[in-house]
């Protein structure tokens, strides 16, 4: 194979993730692995504990576990292990994301109570506490961090502080932040963060992963509603064994993510990535409303993810033509998500850079003189 191919992507991926992944990523995957293997385990056991200092300066308290499969499938063992018979469960939701956490724990058959925001609302922090005081019966409280179907950025820190004064356990889904925004676990009261490994991290697709308390950890013994996702099993089976997976695992995805590690240190760990991230997504709004479109969330509101826009006050617009046109221009971008506005949305993350943005800004242009010449 011509490695040189490698490097001829068509486009680049300008989305939640899966996203634009660096040639040494990719070359990465090109070896075989056993997975008994000793070279190959050990890679495993120095992916956790990376994890693990990513997330906190505090590693002596907290361990880190893979899981097959994609992100939620992660959020969903972590819903299903971590809340015990008599449980209760509080979701704090303002996109699909947070909706997905109810829906995988009322599946779950878990006592649950959702707090919803809406879609372009920030959560409603006062409404969390007052629950938590009149709701005793309440053990677990869960919150997506990065919401993606906006590209809001949730306040985890103040969320954080009202579960831990009443003693809950505090389960945030960092799927799409994770090694992108600067955070500390221990200093944010969080006991599971979640994330996966095609996101910030900037690997490929096959596995997430979850950073947890100890102690939590420890606690979840038993209580799997699930083999395949039960949390305390695979947990325990790598302490165990030295890394090794319980089931088949996604070899070659688990190297190119060691690679993606490797990466991210060489760039100036994750203080570095959120400022390129957030200079691309500051080019990208900057270049956009120049254009005339808007965006979907006040600046306050906005992660360095994902941006949505609106459509443009073009009754002749549709998404599908513009994605068509972006994309022959070397971009892809997302549809919207959300269900009361039409609305597009463009990534921010993975392996671009602020010139990639200026160069999507001048293909946005150019669509936009196309339609123009021809109406």
């Amino acid at each position: 194979m011509n490695i040189d191919l490698l490097d001829d992507n068509p486009y680049l991926l300008l989305t939640p993730g899966p996203l634009s992944t660096s040639k040494r990523v990719k070359v990465a995957m090109l070896k075989d692995w056993c997975t008994w293997d000793s070279e190959y385990n050990d890679l495993v056991q120095n992916i956790r504990r990376r994890l693990v200092s990513l997330a906190t300066r505090r590693t002596e308290d907290y361990s880190s576990v893979l899981m097959q499969g994609s992100g939620s499938f992660s959020v969903e063992s972590v819903i299903g292990s971590a809340i015990g018979p008599g449980g209760k469960l509080l979701v704090m939701t303002n996109g699909a994301y947070g909706q997905r956490i109810a829906q995988m724990a009322a599946v779950l058959g878990i006592d649950t109570l959702v707090l919803d925001s809406g879609e372009v609302s920030l959560p409603n922090l006062a409404k969390l506490e007052e629950t938590l005081k009149a709701d005793s019966a309440i053990t677990h409280v869960a919150m997506v961090h990065c919401e993606t179907t906006t590209g809001m950025l949730n306040p985890i820190q103040e969320a954080g502080a009202i579960v831990k004064a009443y003693n809950k356990t505090f389960i945030v889904d960092a799927m799409s932040s994770f090694g992108g925004v600067p955070l500390d676990m221990a200093e944010l009261g969080i006991d599971y963060l979640i994330s996966s490994a095609n996101k910030c991290i900037q690997g490929v697709p096959g596995f997430g992963f979850v950073i947890a308390r100890i102690d939590q950890l420890q606690s979840c013994k038993g209580q799997a509603r699930s083999l395949s996702l039960d949390l305390y099993d695979q947990w325990n089976h790598m302490e165990q064994n030295g890394g090794k997976w319980r089931f088949t695992s996604p070899t070659h995805t688990v190297r190119a993510f060691y690679e993606a590690l490797l990466e991210l240190e060489e760039e100036g760990g994750v203080a570095a990535r959120h400022t390129r991230y957030l200079t691309n997504q500051q080019t990208l709004v900057k270049g956009m409303r120049a254009i005339g479109y808007e965006t979907l969330l006040s600046d306050g509101m906005q992660s360095p993810i994902i941006t949505s826009f609106y459509y443009p006050d073009d009754p002749s617009f549709t998404f599908e033509t513009f994605y068509k046109q972006l994309k022959e221009q070397g971009f892809v971008i997302y549809p919207g998500k959300i269900s009361n506005a039409d609305t597009f949305r463009i990534g921010n993350i993975g392996e671009i850079a602020e010139a990639d943005m200026k160069r999507l800004i001048a293909a946005v242009g150019r669509v936009e003189r196309s339609v123009k010449s021809h109406t």
